[in-house]
This record gives structure tokens, C-alpha cells and sequence, in this order.
């Protein structure tokens, strides 16, 4: 299923249409900023997302449609405008190595940026390998995403979340057990809320690791079975549409007075503040992945202005879009020092490799990909308490994940004087 595949005339037409109704393109930050709509021919991207299915995960992708537009309002690659095609995997493994086919095969997309989904990594890294592509992920997922030389996600993924999530709630109080709750999925199920584990191990707390599955379940049931060991702290690594069931679910059994709960990044977002009400007010914590909405920097706001004029009305502000936004201009960036006659599959995938110090006010720390047999240098964000009505900072800022499986991250970085 193709969501959005946008020929240079039909964005040329837009852009017009866009350009009567609103600010010059001048006042964004989007590429060779010309302030002239690319006519060459047509540079072809794609992006896997999960659309359609237990949860709509295409924020990412709609937020890097979203920028790649503003740059074919700038004068494009070179001349060319980007023509960004979107396919919905519909969270089924067949469906995305189909869609990864389509896109490399029939489509020659000589990039694949902004991708998110749970299952495509699993199903297509080595169909991107044997291709010679990088993915520049919108979000990545599962263990699968952050172990591969072909997959580098701009998030810092469900593990390093949840762990951040975790040091932070064991530190407001004494801590004896933790749990952590996970969508019993593949490459999550067993990696997703490990770090978590692994990090109490070294502190001396105990972690059970719970798992919700997909579709049809009891929250209620999925928490007497938790609560039954006695956790002190319950971390919650579930997307939104599992997790706002197991909060209301928590709120009833009246949990929130007795345990701490923090959550991973997908709480970090207003339909969450909305929906979990009073009862939480100072008694769930959420991780960011990237710096607060809040956030006062160009790159912020060049986000916010973008997504503005450019990304549907509906689109959800958090880590999700902002991740995708990322993606995007991290890919135009390394596609813009190119000479214009190298824009092929060859020449972007290697400029993407060489991508070392790329910067933003949104990121707690310079994001690089290299040649490393995987990807994984997003592993900070800060934290977030629910105040009753949305989110307040919480902590010292950004703070990085105690998991010992970055261990050869950070080994690499030291050998590469990165830190």
C-alpha cells in the first residue's frame, strides 16, 4: 500500500498552491534555501512505516515528507526535487519485505530516509545490505534496527528508553523490583526491556520483564499478574495504543498511589497528557529521546515552522516527528555536498556512511553514522513528569543510558575520539 508517492508536477502544483496561502519558503531552513520550486528530474526516496495495523507508526515518515517538500520548495538536490514514496507494511513482516522490494526494485529509490516501523527491520536488512543502502531511520524499533550495518535509526530506540526510564524512576525512591511491560513482538519481546534488566543487575535490583500481546488483551489481568510481585517501580515500554489501556487500567486498581511509573518515549506526547488525567499528576514519568518540545533553538523551530506549512494539520508534535524531520535533513545535508553527476544509489549510501558530526539543538549529542557493523549513537534524552494537565522537565537534562550493551558503542567512540 503506497501512502504518499509525490511526481515532481503534482508537487510543483502544490507548492504553488501552498506558496498563495502562506509565508515565503525564505523564513525556513530547508536545503539550498533558493526559494525556487526544483524542476529536474525527479530524485526517488523511500520509507517503509507501520500505517495500518495495531497502532498508526507513520508519524516519522510524514514528518520527513514534510521537510523534503520544503526542500523541493528550495531549490531541491541539485536542481532535482525529491519524490518521496511512503509504503505501509501494515506491521506484517511478508508486507514490508514486499515493500522493500517494490521500492529498491521497481521504484530505484536511491535512498531509503525516515523509515519507522516494528517489523521491517527484521524482514529487509539484509535485502538493504545486499543493495549497498544505509537506511536513515526515522525510528527505529527492534533489536534488529540497532544491530545492523545497514539500519541507522536517529532515536535512540525502546532499550536505551526504557533503561533511561528506569535508572531515573529507581532513583526517586528505595528500589527493591522493577518491572518493565513489552508487546510480545519479535526483537522486542527478548531486547527491548533487557536493558533495564541488565542495569538493576548491576545496581542489585531484581527486573521482570513482562509481555502484552498484540490485539485483544486484558490490561487488568497484564497488571495482577505484574503487580503480583511486588515492583516498586513499572516501566512502561509500550506504544500509545497499548499503553493509555494499561494507565486507565492502573488508574482503577489505584496502582499509582503504591508503585512508580515511568514510561519510554511514547508517552511523551499530548494525546497521552490528555487522556491520563488527574490521578497521575506527579506520578508518572516519561523519557524524551530527543530535547523537550518546549526546547528554544533554531532547529527547533525550524521543525515546528516546517511541520506548520507542510505536514497535515493532524500531525502528532513528539519524538516520532521529530525523529523523521531529523532524518530528512540529515539525508539532504549529506546529498547537497555531493556533486551534482553522483547523485546515485552508490555515492549518496557512501556520503550517508561519511556523516560524522551532524548537529542539531534537538539532539542531546552530535548524531554520526560511520562504517560500524551497527548503528546506535543516539543513547541520551532527558526526562519528563506529567503535571496534571501535560509535561514539565524533569532531572538535570539529557542523561545517558547505563545499558551495557553499549559497550561497543562507546568503545568505538573512544576510538574514534568521539568522546
Amino acid at each position: 500500500m503506497v501512502l504518499r508517492i509525490r511526481p515532481p508536477r503534482a508537487a510543483a502544483a502544490l507548492t504553488l498552491a501552498l506558496a498563495a496561502l502562506c509565508p515565503s519558503a525564505h523564513a525556513l531552513d530547508c536545503g539550498a534555501n533558493t526559494g525556487k520550486p526544483a524542476t529536474g528530474t525527479p530524485l526517488p526516496i523511500g520509507s517503509i512505516v507501520g500505517k495500518t495495523g495495531p497502532d498508526d507508526f507513520s508519524i516519522a515518515g510524514t514528518a520527513a515528507a514534510a521537510y523534503f517538500q520544503c526542500v523541493n520548495d528550495n531549490g531541491g538536490i541539485h536542481g532535482r526535487p525529491v519524490q518521496y514514496i511512503v509504503m505501509d507494511d501494515q506491521w506484517n513482516p511478508k508486507i514490508a519485505a514486499s515493500a522493500a522490494t517494490q521500492l529498491l526494485d521497481q521504484r530505484q529509490v536511491v535512498a531509503m530516509v525516515g523509515s519507522s516501523s516494528f517489523v521491517e527491520c527484521q524482514a529487509n536488512v539484509q535485502r538493504y545490505a545486499d543493495a549497498g543502502i544505509v537506511v536513515i531511520g526515522g525510528a527505529g524499533v527492534e533489536r534488529t534496527c540497532f544491530h545492523s550495518s545497514s539500519y541507522a535509526p536517529l532515536n535512540t530506540g525502546p532499550r536505551i528508553s526504557a533503561t533511561i526510564a528506569g535508572q531515573f524512576a529507581a532513583g526517586l525512591g528505595p528500589t527493591r523490583r522493577m518491572a518493565c511491560i513489552i508487546p510480545d513482538i519479535p526483537g522486542l519481546r527478548d531486547w527491548a526491556c533487557s536493558g533495564v534488566q541488565d542495569w538493576g543487575r548491576k545496581q542489585g535490583i531484581e527486573v521482570e520483564v513482562v509481555t502484552v500481546k498484540l490485539g485483544g488483551f486484558s490490561a487488568r489481568e497484564v497488571l495482577e499478574k505484574t503487580v503480583s510481585r511486588k515492583p516498586d517501580v513499572i516501566v512502561m515500554n509500550l506504544d500509545k495504543a497499548h499503553l493509555l489501556p494499561m494507565m486507565a487500567a492502573a488508574q482503577a486498581m489505584d496502582l499509582g498511589r503504591s508503585i512508580r511509573f515511568a514510561s519510554s518515549a511514547p508517552a511523551y506526547n499530548m494525546d497521552v497528557a490528555r487522556a491520563l488525567g488527574p490521578y497521575w499528576k506527579d506520578a508518572f514519568h516519561a523519557n524524551l529521546e530527543f530535547r523537550p518540545l518546549d526546547h528554544d533553538g533554531p532547529d527547533m523551530r525550524n521543525w515546528t515552522q516546517v511541520l506548520d506549512r507542510y505536514a497535515p494539520k493532524t500531525i502528532a508534535r513528539n519524538a516520532f516527528s521529530q525523529s523523521g524531520y531529523l532524518a530528512a535533513r540529515l539525508a539532504t545535508e549529506a546529498m547537497l555536498k555531493l556533486p551534482p553527476d553522483q547523485l546515485d544509489r552508490a555515492n549518496i549510501n557512501a556520503a550517508f556512511r561519511r556523516v560524522d558530526k551532524f548537529e542539531s539543538d534537538m539532539l542531546c549529542r552530535p548524531y554520526y553514522i560511520g562504517k560500524g557493523k551497527r548503528h546506535n549513537a543516539s543513547y541520551s534524552g532527558p526526562m519528563a513528569r506529567f503535571n496534571g494537565q501535560d509535561w514539565t522537565m524533569a532531572g538535570a537534562g539529557c542523561v545517558d543510558a547505563a545499558d551495557p550493551e553499549l559497550a561497543d558503542i562507546l568503545a568505538e567512540e573512544r576510538r574514534a575520539k568521539r568522546r
